[in-house]
């Protein structure tokens, strides 16, 4: 069974997984949760995708395959680690969950000097414009977006469609719901179970 490695959001903490993990209900299932410490947005997602890819050479040397779901911020550090570090060379399946791949507009007036990280999410910010240009890096890796049209977090909803793959609209009213609600944990699941 290929890894799993999961990779939390923005003011998240890796047991906000607790219950995808009950869902899957695979105790054979090898998995990777790490903390990356963000800093309430303090540190450059960039950093975070090398905090990344330590974590994942340190628990599966630099050649496992593995499959890589992102949520939120999560997300954007995932395909930072797989189109700038390598990772798509090693990667099945990659799933973002209400990820900001084209901005957002919750994230348009932080400012970038107090705090990168989250100015990394702007709409038009040079790390996503950087991550279009090389969007090519994805094309051996079967990506799979899902997001909640009514998100307040990655705002429009529409955001959070990676530029490849398949798109999937969850019937959740907030952007946490994607993380927590029954109805999303059950397509999500479903979908790494068939990875």
């Amino acid at each position: 069974m290929t890894p799993l490695i999961l990779i939390h959001g923005f003011w998240d903490h890796p047991r906000l997984f607790h219950r995808l993990i009950q869902y899957l209900d695979q105790p054979q299932q090898d998995l990777l949760a790490p903390h990356l410490r963000h800093g309430l947005g303090e540190v450059p997602l960039r950093q975070l995708a090398h905090q990344l890819n330590m974590q994942i050479h340190d628990r599966f040397g630099a050649k496992t395959t593995v499959n890589l779901l992102g949520f939120s911020m999560g997300g954007i550090v995932g395909r930072i680690w797989l189109q700038e570090l390598e990772g798509a060379c090693r990667t099945h399946h990659f799933f973002s969950v209400g990820s900001p791949h084209q901005g957002t507009i919750t994230a348009l007036p932080i400012p970038h000097l107090l705090l990168p990280g989250a100015a990394d999410m702007k709409i038009g910010s040079q790390l996503l414009l950087d991550l279009r240009k090389t969007s090519n890096q994805l094309s051996s890796v079967r990506c799979r977006s899902f997001f909640c049209r009514w998100d307040l977090i990655v705002c429009p909803g529409w955001r959070a469609v990676l530029p490849t793959g398949s798109a999937q609209e969850i019937p959740v009213w907030t952007h946490q719901q994607l993380m927590t609600h029954p109805t999303s944990l059950k397509i999500l699941s479903g979908a790494l179970c068939e990875a």
